[in-house]
């Protein structure tokens, strides 16, 4: 069925660009966009046509690094440094995760959050337990969130007698929760939390399953300095961090790999020989003072860069504040680098938190025709007033910066309108 929408269009299809189409049409096709146009083609007249008026037609946000079940601990712990908040605060937290009528109520909410705030893609990290990994995916796809979860996996360094599973555990439930996994949007994504939190023989055996079931992997590298002093007591053998995971198999094209604060020039480059993909989490790496990341130096050396709001590390989950906390650390960058770093403009961390991402699930740039629809409208109309007319595209940047949920009147995830219709 062909469909009409009518509004200012705006996407970010390339690193820096922005396409602006004041009061233009973008067809859909089932759910599927044929294209966008200034003026609507005369073969689309008698479609049915849904016009947002004055209001932004958006692409939609990509969160591409968070962890579910720390969403009831959000803006806590704060003043602690990274290995000490996970066991003091993350470790407890995520171990209420057992009850599944806990879960329940956690992952509707969130679910909620999401996508009402105008995420409708996600890679993400549930806890160690199968049944409570289930109703989070089962919660996301009712909302209308689509992407990949993951299990978590963790048979060391963990929290005894609060947080933990044995290698045979943690092999037996990843399976068990596998092959139960049949939701349409909602995918799983192999998960070792992170080299210290995994045994050797654990990573080798979920080496073994990415190979065998064809599956994405997700993890941490390099977030804060401790942490990777622990990776290298942990693996002597391996010179750099990103060894730990080449060696099971689990470097790979796709794996997401969030945080990368302090990843070297070797580093990255192997990122980028494998197609590793960078997921930068600038609020998280403020709040636990784990360092800021070099992302434009990542950008110019042709890294994949994608942004996580890395709850609850992060404190922020509607990924237009992560967008802007991407934007002031940037700058903070470039104070730190002596004024030789250029700071990531407004459309280039748009595209960050939306074509980015969008990409790692197969989506063209922008709004591009085959792909699905994943898009916002946004209705600015109870902005401050400027004293000015604005062009939509300081209507846009302003938006970036401004924007509250209420703001955001339809998403439309996936070809379908799950919010305002």
């Amino acid at each position: 069925m062909i469909r009409v929408l009518k509004g200012h269009i705006v996407s970010a299809p390339r690193l820096g660009e922005l396409d602006v189409v004041e009061n233009g049409f973008l067809v859909l096709d089932g759910g599927v966009i044929r294209g966008v146009y200034d003026r609507l083609p005369a073969e689309y007249a008698a479609a049915p046509l849904t016009d947002y008026g004055d209001c932004l037609l958006m692409q939609s946000f990509a969160d591409m690094h968070l962890h579910a079940p720390q969403y009831p601990m959000l803006g806590m712990g704060m003043d602690l440094p990274l290995l000490d908040w996970l066991n003091t605060y993350a470790f407890p937290t995520e171990a209420r995760f057992a009850d599944t009528d806990y879960a329940r109520r956690v992952y509707r909410r969130l679910a909620s959050d999401l996508i009402t705030n105008g995420t409708t893609r996600v890679c993400m990290f549930s806890s160690l337990h199968t049944e409570a990994t289930w109703i989070l995916m089962e919660e996301l796809e009712k909302a209308g969130v689509t992407g990949y979860v993951g299990k978590v996996n963790m048979d060391r360094n963990n929290a005894p007698g609060v947080l933990e599973e044995t290698t045979e555990q943690s092999v037996a439930e990843t399976l068990r929760w596998l092959d139960g996994c049949r939701f349409d949007h909602v995918k799983p994504i192999l998960t070792p939390r992170f080299t210290p939190s995994c045994t050797d023989e654990l990573m080798a055996k979920l080496g073994q399953i990415a190979a065998e079931r064809g599956l994405c992997v997700q993890s941490h590298l390099s977030e804060s300095i401790p942490e990777m002093e622990w990776v290298r007591r942990l693996h002597p053998e391996c010179e750099r961090y990103w060894e730990t995971y080449d060696k099971y198999g689990l470097w790979k094209d796709h794996t997401l790999m969030a945080h990368c604060v302090h990843s070297d020039a070797a580093e990255r480059a192997a990122m980028k020989k494998a197609g590793v993909v960078a997921v930068h989490c600038a609020d998280s790496n403020v709040n636990i003072c784990s360092g800021i990341c070099p992302v434009r130096q990542m950008l110019n050396e042709g890294l994949w860069v994608t942004l996580g709001s890395d709850i609850a590390g992060g404190a922020q989950l509607p990924m237009y504040k992560v967008i802007t906390a991407t934007i002031r650390t940037s700058k903070n960058r470039r104070i730190v680098d002596d004024w030789q770093t250029d700071f990531l403009t407004v459309e280039e961390a748009y595209y960050l938190g939306t074509t980015s991402g969008h990409r790692y699930f197969g989506a063209g740039e922008g709004f591009a025709p085959g792909d699905k629809l994943h898009a916002i409208v946004l209705d600015d109309s109870d902005f401050p007033e400027s004293g000015k007319p604005l062009t939509v595209r300081e209507r846009f940047q302003r938006a970036i910066y401004m924007t509250h949920r209420h703001n955001i009147v339809a998403v439309w995830s996936d070809g379908r309108c799950v919010v305002g219709e």
